[in-house]
């Protein structure tokens, strides 16, 4: 709490009030009695003459006389516990109601899920819905060539996307647990057979890659131009959606890299996943807008850490080969 109090320039001069000071002398003037003020508190009784001095000193007057035999209130002390008290009340009741549209997180979120909105985006909404009961969610795909645009657009509030996100103007939140890599590919492609695949043997396959505007950080990350030890790897196809990608891998048009979780989530008998090692992880994160961003957003980004992990360093942007 503030009080105004002019200076000698004719200015305003802002001095603070301790809100501890304004609790002790209601309390000691409910009780009378420093000892019992002190109790209720859970402060000593040297501490409660404290706060009453240190209140007295900004006032510049006395408001309690104590003497060996009774503690009385003064005729100023009277006036201003008289005006003090339903102001402090009023202030309790902002504080209160704060606190509680706070807790009472309400409206609509569109959350956009790229590829597939698997166990872990909706394990995610189910908490925010067990939270927040008056939510209601829209979930919408989001395409590969444009991941950014449905949040700059404003078409979604909230996003979990493939990371790396190196964009200024969004914000990445909480990611899930990172997930190895796995090839896609046609059952009647010759890495088909193979039980694992090195990063180096990617070199053999031309790699399905999502189609522009998605920023080419982005699509080299799934797509990588070269093997860690410098091997060129040829681009196949580019794509917009995950199915699209899927088919084009089933047509023998080339392998396509996908999390193992997307990967068991779309087994098919003409598609063999093979998994794929000595790659950087593949990781989602919730992504939203800039700034502070609404309740309900930071609901759901607490309720992505929540269930699902922590925040974790963004991949490094790959660099050239």
């Amino acid at each position: 709490m503030q009080e105004a109090e002019s200076d000698s320039g004719g200015g305003t001069r802002i001095r603070s009030l301790e809100m501890r000071e304004l609790e002790c002398f209601l309390v000691l003037a409910e009780e009378l009695h420093f000892g019992r003020t002190g109790e209720r508190l859970y402060v000593s009784q040297s501490r409660v003459s404290q706060l009453l001095r240190s209140l007295e000193n900004r006032i510049g007057a006395r408001l309690v006389e104590r003497t060996s035999r009774r503690v009385a209130l003064t005729a100023l002390g009277a006036r201003f516990l008289q005006q003090l008290r339903p102001a402090y009340g009023l202030l309790g009741d902002a504080v209160d109601e704060a606190r509680a549209a706070a807790r009472s997180v309400t409206g609509r979120l569109r959350l956009g899920f790229l590829g597939s909105a698997d166990h872990r985006t909706t394990a995610a909404l189910g908490l925010l819905h067990a939270r927040h009961p008056q939510v209601e969610t829209a979930i919408v795909e989001i395409t590969m060539a444009d991941p950014f645009g449905p949040l700059r657009r404003g078409e979604v509030d909230a996003a979990v996307l493939l990371l790396p996100v190196a964009e200024p103007d969004l914000v990445v939140g909480p990611g899930f647990a990172e997930q190895p890599w796995t090839l896609a590919v046609s059952a009647g492609h010759p890495l088909a057979a193979r039980s694992a695949l090195s990063a180096e043997d990617l070199a053999d396959c031309r790699l399905i890659a999502a189609a522009p505007p998605a920023p080419g950080y982005w699509r080299d990350y799934q797509a990588p131009p070269c093997t860690p030890g410098g091997r060129t790897i040829a681009r196949g196809p580019a794509v917009t959606t995950l199915q699209e990608g899927l088919a084009n891998a089933a047509a023998g048009r080339g392998g396509m890299l996908l999390c193992r979780p997307t990967a068991e989530a779309h087994a098919r008998a003409d598609i063999a996943f093979v998994p794929v090692g000595g790659l950087p992880p593949s990781e989602l994160a919730v992504v939203t807008g800039g700034g502070h961003g609404s309740a309900l957003q930071r609901a759901f980004v607490r309720a992505v850490a929540d269930s699902a992990g922590t925040v974790r360093p963004v991949p490094a942007v790959p660099g050239p080969c």
